[in-house]
């Protein structure tokens, strides 16, 4: 008989080491509320092919860069489209969950984006800077990320290298992000400080602030899911996207009060009651 309650399988890596944030309390914190409305088991994103034809659907949570299991991770991927498996989020995204060419097609469209090339011609596109930021197309958690002086730019992309994105260093005001569940926003947390990234605090968006986050929500076309919009205020007062994350996304959900955690968890459970109900 099946379960009276849906079937969750929650995939982290409890043990992923990430810089000025513990991954694992937010994912002991976020199964142990799930659990209220869910039957849930935990698994290591390399277990994941192995359990899932067992629930109703996987939950990916902060299972840490794929760059650390890129096999297991394409070949969930391709298991998961040919047998219909409800993942949360869907893997349709094409931001983050497809590697960093959004940020490409992005800057092309004409998006609030921090200017992005990937070719040694296209370098005069980019505004004029002293430094700029070098970062693999496939790199996550900064992994691969290089500062690198104007005058030594050219030089590293001889021989039209396609696989690295460059963008000039921005002189921001600071880091702000916003946390979305489906389309619906629930928070925002900056950081005031520039040198402290993830010492985060409660920010209050105004109008302009949550139009331009939603315009990248509504450009991903995600219809179910967690998404994070990063972005930094730029010396001119314009806010310009840095990433918008749309696989894993840590929450930081330890920046909320209780309130504001409670009202994350019940929205999140709500997200998955639709998204478990949806046609497959």
């Amino acid at each position: 008989m099946p379960s009276a309650r849906p079937r969750l399988l929650y995939v982290t890596d409890l043990a992923y080491q990430a810089r000025g944030r513990r991954y694992c309390d937010e994912d002991i914190f976020l199964t142990s509320r799930l659990r209220e409305d869910f039957d849930l088991a935990v698994c290591h994103p390399r277990d994941t092919l192995a359990l899932m034809d067992a629930f109703d659907g996987v939950v990916v949570r902060n299972s840490g860069p794929v760059l650390g299991y890129q096999d297991a991770h394409d070949e969930f991927r391709r298991r998961a489209a040919a047998d219909g498996t409800r993942v949360y989020n869907p893997l349709s995204g094409r931001a983050d969950m497809a590697g960093k060419q959004y940020l490409l097609d992005l800057t092309t469209a004409g998006y609030p984006v921090i200017p992005t090339v990937d070719r040694a011609e296209d370098l005069r596109l980019l505004p004029e800077a002293d430094r700029y930021v070098v970062k693999p197309k496939l790199g996550a958690d900064s992994i691969g990320l290089r500062i690198v002086p104007a005058a030594g730019l050219r030089d590293l992309l001889a021989g039209d290298v396609r696989d690295v994105l460059v963008q000039p260093c921005v002189d921001f005001a600071y880091e702000v992000s916003f946390y979305f569940v489906d389309h619906d926003f629930q928070y925002a947390l900056y950081a005031p400080h520039t040198d402290r990234r993830w010492q985060l605090e409660r920010y209050e968006p105004t109008d302009a602030d949550l139009e331009f986050a939603r315009r990248f929500i509504e450009w991903n076309g995600l219809d179910h899911g967690i998404q994070r919009v990063d972005a930094c205020r730029a010396p001119d007062g314009e806010l310009l996207l840095v990433e918008l994350e749309d696989l894993n996304p840590y929450l930081s959900l330890d920046a909320l009060d209780d309130t504001g955690r409670d009202a994350f968890v019940a929205a999140m459970k709500a997200s998955l009651d639709r998204f478990l109900a949806a046609p497959a």
